[in-house]
């Protein structure tokens, strides 16, 4: 006679697996929304560094024309779908609706993101040729690069870096002194529970850290050559459907089936490549090992 009779016991409320699920860039990029239609055309404006003139001999002043190009943004439809039975949702653990939704909704997320970066790395202006760890001189050549393009230091510059990229700045004093930093790494730190992305202030640019750019360890690459990107906001056009992203949910009678079904059409562009600049970091030095 059996002398013990264990119980297991299963959660019901869901765990949420590690990945990203917010985009992290949309507000960081010039967005276009679009009622209809496949392309969206933006217009870049500028004088091409035109200087003065004196009038000349007889009376008149030159005339001149501005530098206009018109950069479009394809837009591609770009849909998630999860579908379970009625019996796999009965006599499986935890609410499978909710898990469905969340789930296709950080799908689509990424793939806004990484729209926005497979633009941002068709630049051509480096911060060197070889990677190297992060420091306070990598960061300021970078910073001198977009100022020597004329970028304006407007509050709209973002540094996009990965969590190893972070990780060396955390041992740079002027990082991490408040004397430096106008919104600190750790303000917020009692809220990191909350599924938001990883901001702060410094330099005059919004620091963003990413777990999905090229070459890093988030990608499931080496980290020893990761991309990072400084740029404008007005570097990169970011166009959508002006309904936004479609999050629907629903259950099919005949099949016996329910789903959750998110979408959005959307494109981005390389709008000015004198605003972008990217920087080859090794992080190898802070991956995992097994």
């Amino acid at each position: 006679m059996a002398e013990t009779a264990y119980k297991i016991q299963y959660r019901d409320e869901f765990i949420a697996g590690f990945e990203q699920n917010q985009s992290l860039l949309r507000s960081h990029v010039t967005t276009e929304s679009m009622i209809s239609g496949n392309q969206a055309t933006f217009l870049v404006a500028d004088s091409d560094n035109a200087e003065p003139v004196t009038r000349g001999v007889n009376g008149l002043i030159q005339a001149r024309g501005d530098n206009l190009t018109q950069p479009i943004a394809t837009l591609v439809e770009w849909h998630d779908l999860v579908r379970k039975t009625k019996f796999n949702i009965f006599a499986s653990q935890g609410n499978q609706r909710a898990i469905m939704q969340k789930t296709s909704m950080g799908v689509i997320n990424r793939k806004m993101d990484q729209d926005v970066i497979t633009e941002l790395s068709t630049a051509t202006l480096y911060a060197g040729t070889t990677a190297v760890t992060a420091s306070l001189n990598l960061a300021m050549r970078a910073k001198t690069i977009l100022g020597n393009g004329a970028v304006p230091w407007d509050s709209n510059i973002c540094a996009l870096v990965t969590p190893a990229f972070e990780a060396y700045l955390m041992g740079v004093p002027e990082f991490s002194n408040s004397r430096y930093v106008g919104k600190m790494p750790m303000d917020g730190a009692d809220l990191a529970w909350r599924d938001r992305p990883t901001e702060f202030f410094w330099l005059g640019m919004m620091w963003t850290v990413h777990p999905r750019l090229p070459g890093s360890a988030g990608v499931g690459a080496a980290g020893t050559d990761e991309r990072c990107f400084f740029f404008h906001k007005n570097a990169i056009g970011h166009a959508y459907n002006s309904d936004g992203l479609e999050a629907v949910v629903g259950y099919d009678e005949e099949q016996n089936y329910s789903y959750a079904r998110t979408s959005i059409f959307m494109g981005s562009k390389l709008l000015q490549n004198s605003g972008v600049v990217q920087v080859r970091h090794d992080g190898s030095a802070f991956n995992a090992t097994a």
